[in-house]
């Protein structure tokens, strides 16, 4: 823990021209295996020597993408870096195939490194670009309570209070039937007591469900759950339909969030449509990136819905959600993982850091305020590839679950 953020070393963003005249000269996708998941970082060069910095992480499919971020490549060689809008609405229309998490994922990483480039030439923070900043700081939640017992997760919550945070994120539930049972719903009420008793009464506990939740169940397990003061309750149910998470919304008193598996600005439609979340979380390694990140936020704004967006990859993608943060004024909570392995740390110049309470103060290096270690990021490289898979979930009579 610290006070303040990351901030790069000098030679991150050498002097632009003045007229802005740069060219983009190489799109580069590097895979970065992080134990359990890849880390895909995109690293956009321009022939004025500025290189911005981008995230596409995407669990299981990391081969998809960086194939995606190489077939894009070939049209942004030669093109003006700063034309973000443009080249987000070229590479997104022009696919023919829209939408879909690969394709978001690349059009995401690659629109982040160009908001980096962009800010460096200008010598100014992303979020001043997006309108200037709304608040003095911003807040996160600590991604990471883990445990093999109910008593050891409620003692690694107790750890991570202890450590400064003030708001933490689990699932106390494994696979649910589609009507919660009783065996069910007294395992997650054990749990949520036990850290309840662990972190006391003013810490925010938030539930994420993983979608693992029938409508029915998620009402059961809501109401159940309901006197441990839940900040958030989040994707309940499924993103496909948004009128079963409404259904959801419309019979409980937790706010329900959701927007992990949505992705661009009409992936939302629907959702705000409907009131079916009190809060949206899209993640800016998915949904499109910084830019479509904050049309969506404005769109919730409009329906009085909260803004909180997801983040379960490394501290680059939690650098460019800050930068997203601090320009939108509705805002709610910052996702951050804590348990990032010592190997992904080693990536960074800096380490990330953060204020008691697991508060953010603005960043004022130029760009999303990042910097590699590149003799880190090229050792990384050459270890031998690594696939790897989301895990998978049982029901007890073993029919195929929901993680």
């Amino acid at each position: 823990m610290g006070d303040g953020v990351m901030e790069p070393t000098t030679d991150a963003a050498p002097a632009a021209r003045p007229d802005l005249n740069l060219r983009v000269t190489e799109v580069i996708p590097h895979v970065l295996f992080a134990g359990r998941t890849n880390l895909i970082f995109v690293e956009v060069r321009t022939d004025a020597g500025i290189i911005g910095l981008g995230e596409a992480s995407l669990e299981g499919k990391t081969e998809a993408v960086a194939g995606a971020i190489n077939d894009v490549a070939d049209y942004l060689i030669g093109e003006d870096p700063t034309r973000i809008e443009h080249h987000w609405q070229t590479i997104y229309r022009h696919s023919f195939w829209r939408g879909g998490v690969v394709i978001g994922s690349a059009i995401s990483g690659i629109e982040q490194a160009l908001w980096d480039i962009l800010g460096k030439a200008l010598g100014v923070p992303v979020y001043a670009l997006l309108g200037g900043r709304v608040r003095d700081r911003v807040r996160l939640y600590a991604n990471g309570p883990r445990g093999e017992t109910a008593e050891d997760v409620a003692a690694s919550c107790a750890r991570l209070v202890e450590a400064g945070w003030g708001a933490l994120k689990l699932a106390p539930f494994d696979a649910v039937p589609g009507v919660a049972g009783q065996r069910e719903l007294s395992q997650a009420r054990h749990q949520l007591r036990l850290i309840r008793d662990a972190v006391g009464p003013d810490v925010d506990v938030l539930i994420d469900c993983h979608g693992r939740l029938s409508p029915t169940a998620a009402i059961q397990m809501a109401q159940a759950l309901d006197e441990f003061d839940i900040f958030f309750f989040e994707e309940p149910v499924l993103p496909e339909d948004p009128r079963a998470m409404a259904a959801v919304a419309g019979a409980i008193a937790i706010p329900v969030a959701t927007g992990e598996r949505l992705f661009t600005k009409w992936g939302f439609r629907d959702v705000l449509a409907l009131g079916a979340a009190d809060v949206l979380q899209p993640d800016i390694a998915h949904c499109g990136g910084i830019l479509e990140a904050r049309k969506i936020a404005a769109a919730a704004e409009v329906s009085f819905v909260g803004v909180a967006p997801h983040n379960p990859y490394s501290w680059l993608l939690t650098m460019a959600s800050i930068q997203l943060d601090f320009a939108t004024p509705n805002f709610l909570i910052q996702e951050f993982l804590v348990d990032h392995p010592p190997e992904v740390e080693r990536l960074f110049a800096t380490p990330f850091t953060w204020l008691p309470g697991g508060w953010v103060e603005p960043p004022t290096a130029p760009g999303l305020g990042v910097q590699l270690d590149w003799d880190a990021v090229r050792a990384h490289e050459q270890r031998p590839y690594t696939r790897t898979t989301q895990p998978s979930l049982w029901h007890v009579d073993g029919a195929v679950a929901d993680w």
